[in-house]
């Protein structure tokens, strides 16, 4: 009884989160707080300002987090289909577990796992906290103007309610006019 409550109660703080996300006033992005080239797997270092104007889709994940490997033929199926829009797709990877604190572990769980888009490491949590971020995975989408537009945690599949609504939020930044 004690663990379906607490399940309960998870569950809403975790839709309340979300939902405040939405509901509050676009913030600027925190710039990436690894500019390093070891800090960095699949891409050169990125910072927001040299994307500004595209849209940035950020998940946070972890290599051993279920939900996050779960998340993933989403979260590709999503990149295939909206990059030639404008999408780019970063994976913000922050160690859940002592495991995953090892670099050489990421880039094999990277390559295992066929990851294509950029992803950060994020080993400190610099960019984790510079967020706010408490969620495996959790998902962000910086618009063309560098604003985070909306939030989204837990695990995502097509096709389910809160993916469609986060996928919205892409396609209306996507048409909004570069800034």
């Amino acid at each position: 009884m004690k663990a379906s409550r607490r399940s309960a109660l998870l569950g809403l703080a975790l839709c309340a989160a979300a939902a405040c996300a939405r509901d509050a006033a676009p913030q600027p992005a925190p710039e990436f707080t690894h500019r390093a080239a070891a800090e960095w797997i699949n891409s050169a270092p990125l910072t927001l300002a040299a994307l500004r104007g595209r849209v940035v889709l950020l998940e946070f994940w972890a290599f051993e987090c279920v939900n996050c490997r779960n998340s993933l033929p989403w979260l590709q199926d999503l990149e295939r289909a909206k990059s030639a829009a404008g999408l780019v797709v970063i994976a913000v990877h922050t160690p859940e577990l002592p495991a995953e604190r090892s670099p050489a572990g990421v880039r094999e769980a990277v390559a295992r796992l066929g990851i294509r888009h950029a992803v950060m490491l994020d080993g400190d949590y610099s960019y984790w906290n510079a967020l706010g971020n408490q969620y495996w995975p959790a998902f962000y989408v910086i618009g063309r103007d560098g604003l985070l537009h909306d939030a989204a945690i837990g695990e995502m599949h097509a096709g389910e309610p809160r993916a469609r609504q986060l996928e919205a939020v892409i396609d209306a930044q996507l048409r909004a006019p570069a800034s």
